[in-house]
Parts: structure tokens; sequence; C-alpha cells
């Protein structure tokens, strides 16, 4: 019946014909907008890099042949150098998992240095009076963690600095300070 009055009208369509047609194009708009996908909004602004945080819990892993290198020959893992609260102090820890290849690093005739060729600085470990020397130097113990502190005067050495340790045959370099 619609389609004879078209027909004889041939001009417009009758009145009800508009608000049908006008209610299936406002459904089929919605329809486009609701159904884009989301990654099609989204392209025009670009992704945000990740953060990156220096924290205390940040630990930068070492390249696995170095650590088997350390593991296998010097009986120790887990090496950490990290600035102290203050920044007047540098520690220098590490994990023993093999108790005779690690007590060259505790001999208290072999002097510890820290160096940071960046800033062109050699530090040593500091001796207090009543106290010593601020190491642990006695024998090790397989599964214990062990310490020594240099004393970073000035605050020369700094947070993402890369530094080599040097404890008698012992070497070690590429270290970032935490």
């Amino acid at each position: 019946m619609f389609v004879n009055q078209a027909i004889r009208i041939g001009t417009e369509p009758p009145a009800r014909w508009n608000r049908t047609i006008g209610a299936a194009l406002a459904f089929a708009l919605c329809s486009v907008v609701i159904a884009r996908p989301q990654s099609a909004t989204n392209t025009a602004t670009p992704p945000h890099p990740p953060v990156r945080h220096n924290t205390v819990f940040h630990t930068v892993s070492t390249n696995p042949r170095a650590r088997d290198f350390y593991q296998l020959v010097w009986g120790i893992d887990k090496l950490n150098v990290k600035a102290l609260e203050s920044g007047q102090m540098i520690r220098f820890s590490y994990l023993v998992l093999d108790a005779k290849k690690a007590a060259q690093l505790n001999d208290k005739k072999a002097a510890p240095y820290l160096i940071d060729e960046k800033a062109s600085v050699k530090l040593v470990v500091p001796t207090m009076e009543k106290v010593g020397q601020l190491r642990q130097s006695s024998t090790p113990e397989a599964g214990r963690s062990y310490w020594m502190v240099f004393s970073n005067k000035g605050r020369v050495v700094k947070p993402g600095d890369s530094v080599s340790i040097v404890i008698g045959k012992f070497s070690v370099s590429g270290l970032f300070v935490q």
C-alpha cells in the first residue's frame, strides 16, 4: 500500500515514512559508533613509554655468562652496589655459594677498591678507630650475604654510575650503583 501511494504521488513519500526512515538512520548511526573497535579510537594518541623508576627494589640483571663465571670461579652470586641514604658511603654486597672459593674476598690482607672510571676515582674501605675496617672479614659461610662499605666523600660516585670492584685478585666491572 505504501509503494502504491509513493508512486501515485511521485514527489514526496508520506509523512510516516519520514519518521520510519529517520528512526532507521538514527539506529544505523548509533550502531556504527558503538560497534567501532577501541583500537581505532586510540590510534590518534601514541602509547606512553614505560616509566622506569630507580628504586631500592629495582635491580639490573647481570650477563648470564658473567654470573656463571662468578659462581664457578669465585663462589659468589647476587653482586650489588648501592649508595647509602646520605650518599657518603657506597655498599658492596654479595651472596656466598662456595665458602672456599669466596674466602679470598674476605681476606684482611687484600685491600678492596671501588673504581669509577667516569669520575676518575678510586674509593677505599675506611678504617674506624674502635671498629676497624667497615667490611666483614670473618670466614665466609655458604648461604650468607657479606658486605663492605666504601667511603664516598664529596659524593663523587652517584646512583646510576657504572663501577668496578677490585679485591686482591678478584675483579668485577660493569656494576651499576643503585
